[in-house]
């Protein structure tokens, strides 16, 4: 009977320590549809959840999970939730933690998606319209706080302003792919030497994922990089040319959240799926709904003109924008004890960052504020919204709400 009871003990431990499916999934849905503010606050929601009241990891594993997510391309928020995931029950776990987390926000995304369809009069015009002004100061507000944390002196700040006038005379999406490689290389051979002295030795992470299928989601990542790169591959299929596009935009982000708009806009914009306004006004609703960003991936594909549009088309985006950070995830893993004491990826990834602080900015003018800010009552609801995210601090959906609600008002006036 001793035996048996400590047994059971035993079972309930191993419990404990490595939960299951459901489990993962209840917890971030509760996440996923209560975690306003972007991905900062997401990653606070996260350690509270987690880390202080579920134990399931500790401090300084929270942090190593950070510092490897904000190493690599794509949702740096999501990509912490997918590792917490895997950490608390294996793969499964971390699909369970990105269906939770994902899901609500990606089907609010999709039924506005829907409802712009039907919105006709003028206060619906013009709360559309007061969507896409807000996106004005949502992209300021971020190139702003970016700027001062990724470009902190001289190098940095030249180098994200020559990215974003490189952009803005050469708006193509392989240019801007191109920005992204240059910059890591510029990085990795101007800044070797910075923060290398005397940092502490990184904490050990236990990840039970084979190596040999890292190696393969690593390999698959690349293959189907370098396969949706080249130009015009699946303009005949247009349901493979939508993922790839996608694909394309979430294995080449970095830095995530407000990063990402220079590549969707190139990626659906540019090739005219999307119009201008339609893209701007489901910028706006995303920093309205909680959870991740990257579910306006969702809505652009909904709303695009050629088929399959629609809810297929919101499943080929989300799985399009997401499966680079699923991939990477899972390959970088077993690896990363070894990858992140090479100063050359820190170097590397320093330039990377200073480059898409330009991306944004050149996005804020291109198409941001020249599709948004057509007179003097637009630049005043901008620098209104601006004045309360920076200086006041409200949370940003509620001034996406606010002005959507001033953009009804100015309609009727």
């Amino acid at each position: 009977m001793q035996g048996q009871g400590s047994d059971t003990l035993e079972a309930l431990e191993e419990i404990r320590k490595h939960g299951h499916f459901l489990e993962v999934l209840g917890v971030f849905t509760r996440l996923g549809l209560t975690s306003f503010g972007g991905p900062v606050a997401h990653l606070g929601y996260f350690r509270d959840e987690i880390v202080i009241r579920r134990k399931w990891v500790d401090e300084r594993t929270y942090g190593d999970l950070l510092g490897l997510c904000q190493f690599l391309p794509g949702p740096a928020s999501s990509q912490t939730g997918i590792s917490l995931g895997i950490m608390r029950a294996g793969l499964a776990g971390g699909l369970a933690a990105w269906l939770g987390f994902t899901l609500p926000s990606a089907v609010l995304m999709t039924l506005f998606a829907y409802s712009t369809g039907m919105l006709h009069s003028a206060i619906a015009a013009g709360a559309l319209h007061g969507l896409m002004v807000v996106a004005v100061a949502v992209v300021a507000q971020a190139v702003w706080g970016m700027a001062r944390t990724l470009c902190p002196d001289r190098p940095r700040a030249t180098m994200a302003i020559l990215a974003a006038i490189i952009t803005l005379l050469l708006p193509a999406g392989i240019v801007q792919v191109a920005i992204i490689f240059v910059a890591g290389l510029f990085g990795w051979l101007m800044f070797k030497n910075m923060g290398t002295t005397s940092a502490p030795k990184p904490l050990t992470l236990h990840v039970s994922i084979p190596r040999a299928l890292a190696i393969a989601c690593l390999t698959l990542f690349a293959v189907l990089l370098v396969l949706f790169l080249l130009p015009g591959i699946f303009l005949q299929l247009h349901a493979l040319a939508l993922f790839g596009s996608f694909y394309r935009s979430g294995a080449l982000v970095f830095g995530g959240g407000h990063v990402v708009l220079p590549l969707l806009q190139a990626a659906v914009v540019a090739p005219g799926w999307v119009n201008n306004g339609q893209f701007l006004a489901g910028y706006g609703a995303a920093q309205a709904v909680p959870g991740p960003l990257f579910t306006f991936a969702a809505y652009l594909g909904a709303i695009e003109k050629p088929a399959p549009n629609g809810w297929l088309g919101a499943t080929i985006a989300l799985l399009g924008i997401y499966l680079p950070s699923f991939l990477l995830l899972v390959g970088v893993l077993p690896f990363w004890n070894s990858l992140r004491n090479l100063t050359a990826f820190q170097a590397a990834l320093r330039g990377i960052n200073a480059a898409v602080v330009g991306l944004l900015l050149a996005a804020l003018y291109q198409p941001i504020w020249t599709s948004s800010i057509k007179n003097a009552n637009d630049f005043l609801l901008a620098l209104a919204a601006f004045g309360l995210l920076v200086l006041w601090k409200v949370p940003p959906w509620l001034v996406v709400l606010l002005a959507a609600l001033a953009g009804a008002v100015i309609s009727l006036l």
